[in-house]
Parts: C-alpha cells; sequence; structure tokens
C-alpha cells in the first residue's frame, strides 16, 4: 500500500485562529505544512510574506514546504531557509537559469522544487528532473484557492512519471489545487505522490477527519 502524502495548504485556514490550525495539522496525520507565498506580480494575489511564516514555523511540527509563486526567486532562497523552509518550490515560468536556481536552492539544506502552471509542458523538465526533489504540478490557475480541477492533469501526471522513470529519478510528484476525497485515488493511480489541500481540509466540519479520509483515499491506490 503506497503512503501517499498529504500536505494541508495554509493558503486556507482562518488567519484569525492561524495557532489554533497550525496545531490541528500538527495533531493530525498529515504529512506537510504546504504554505504558498505569492507577490501580486507572478500571480494576481498577495498571500503573506516573512513575518507570517516565521510566526508559523515557530509552532510547526512537520515539514515546511514553502511553494514561491514569485518573480525573481533566486533572491530569497537564503531568506526561506534561514526562516525554516524544509522545501522550497519555485515555477519553471518564473526561472531564467532553472539549474542554477535548484543548485542555489539544495546548497541551504532544502529541498529543491519546480512548480509547472497547467499551460506547461512537462517535457521541458525533462533535463533537470534528477536535480528535482519534487514537481509541483499546478492543476488550477495559480493565484486563488477554491479553484475547480482541471482534469487534463491525470494524462501530464502519468507524462511526468514516464520522465521520472526514464531517467532513473527519485523526484516526487506533488498535486496543487481542486484536490479532494472524489480525484485523490485517480491521481494516485496516474502517479501522484504527495496531494496538497486547503478548502477541502480547512473548510470541512471536521478538518482532522478530513485528512484521515482524504490520506485513506489515497493511500489504498497503486
Amino acid at each position: 500500500m503506497k503512503n501517499t502524502l498529504i500536505a494541508p495548504s495554509i493558503l486556507a485556514a482562518d488567519f484569525a485562529n492561524l495557532q489554533r490550525d497550525i496545531e490541528m495539522i500538527n495533531n493530525s496525520e498529515a504529512d506537510w505544512f504546504h504554505i504558498d507565498i505569492m507577490d501580486g506580480v507572478f500571480v494576481p494575489n498577495i498571500s503573506f510574506g516573512m513575518p507570517v511564516l516565521e510566526a508559523i514555523t515557530k509552532h510547526t511540527k512537520k515539514p515546511i514546504d514553502v511553494h514561491l509563486m514569485i518573480i525573481d526567486p533566486d533572491r530569497y532562497i537564503k531568506t526561506f531557509a534561514d526562516l525554516g523552509a524544509n522545501h522550497l518550490t519555485v515555477h519553471y515560468e518564473a526561472c531564467t537559469h532553472l539549474h542554477r536556481t535548484l543548485q542555489a536552492i539544495k546548497a541551504e539544506g532544502m529541498l529543491a522544487g519546480v512548480a509547472i502552471n497547467p499551460h506547461t509542458n512537462v517535457m521541458l523538465l525533462e533535463d533537470v528532473i534528477k536535480n528535482i526533489d519534487i514537481v509541483c504540478m499546478m492543476s488550477v490557475n495559480p493565484g486563488f484557492g477554491g479553484q475547480s480541477f482541471i482534469e487534463h492533469t491525470y494524462a501530464k501526471i502519468k507524462q511526468l512519471k514516464e520522465i521520472i522513470t526514464r531517467n532513473g529519478a527519485s523526484t516526487l510528484i506533488e498535486i496543487d489545487g481542486g484536490v479532494t476525497s472524489k480525484n485523490a485515488a485517480q491521481l494516485v493511480e496516474a502517479g501522484a505522490d504527495v496531494l496538497v489541500a486547503g478548502n477541502f481540509v480547512f473548510k470541512s466540519e471536521n478538518p482532522t477527519q478530513t485528512i484521515i479520509d482524504l490520506k485513506k483515499t489515497a493511500s489504498l491506490q497503486a
């Protein structure tokens, strides 16, 4: 039985009760904290920045999976390492020299991730796939939570899995956007390793139970 990782997205948490929601994740069966940093330029939304991340990391007991939806992410690699990020994901579309960026992330002791937008062809990652620890595949257009899942994602996961296998890489496939219990099993069957869930977890009546159910549904596949 495959152990699919669940990464609740803090973007959907109740910011007025953020420590409460962090403790909920700490005490749940979730595996990672997924934290979206948005600059209002690369994506049309602004989430939160360094001070909020610093406050979050003081209370977290699980790996911090930071997803940068920003332009010029190289400027902040060391900053996010210092703030406690365990994984740092940059967007393919925002990096002119992606290989160098990945090297810089690893040099700071973090796992290196690359996110791709729905329109980006997964074949563009083949030349650097062995340098990528996590591919964060956007299954919605980045910038806002609560969007509908893009069905073409399944085919892209299968393509990416073939690239990873062909190159002997150990890259994890992470799916971000519109993940629910209705598509979790199919995503894992296609090749996903990590599921990011925001509104589906935090807007549910019992987030802790929702995480249990999502993990169980996903992990029964493959």
